[in-house]
């Protein structure tokens, strides 16, 4: 009998955050978060950053470029849904571009992408962002020290 009663109360709290997931993201950031499919680390990636944002959560970023574009992507966080949609989306803006174009992405294409993000949410949007370029000027530094 009480195993009924826990799987009751599992399910009705399932259904509750469901449903305030729903009221608080769009669409295209559950889908996102739930399944992101640029998660993970490249071994030796041609490109790496990584950055602390102000609230905690961090995110790696691994690229793999060849002659100027951008072939694979991949990030890792420890951040919440929001950040994980955020670093999911932004890897598929950026796979097969060049670098000059990941550059030119800003916070505001990348919350149109994901049809918008709750203000508490959005600084998500600049750790990113800000992790992209930290993994694209490491890259020119390298490049420049070659050079």
């Amino acid at each position: 009998m009480m195993d009924n009663d826990f799987n009751d109360m599992v399910k009705k709290l399932q259904r509750k955050i469901k449903t305030e997931e729903e009221q608080m993201y769009s669409p295209i950031v559950i889908k996102e978060y739930r399944n992101p499919t640029y998660f993970g680390m490249i071994e030796s990636p041609d490109a790496f950053g990584h950055i602390i944002g102000p609230c905690g959560d961090s995110m790696k970023i691994t690229l793999k470029i060849n002659k100027g574009i951008i072939q694979k992507a991949l990030f890792w966080t420890d951040g919440c849904g929001a950040t994980l949609a955020c670093g999911n989306m932004l890897m598929k803006m950026i796979v097969g571009k060049t670098i000059n174009h990941a550059k030119t992405i800003s916070d505001e294409q990348l919350l149109i992408a994901l049809n918008g993000l709750p203000v508490k949410h959005r600084h998500c949007a600049k750790l990113a962002l800000t992790t992209l370029n930290e993994s694209l000027n490491k890259l020119e530094e390298s490049q420049h020290k070659r050079e």
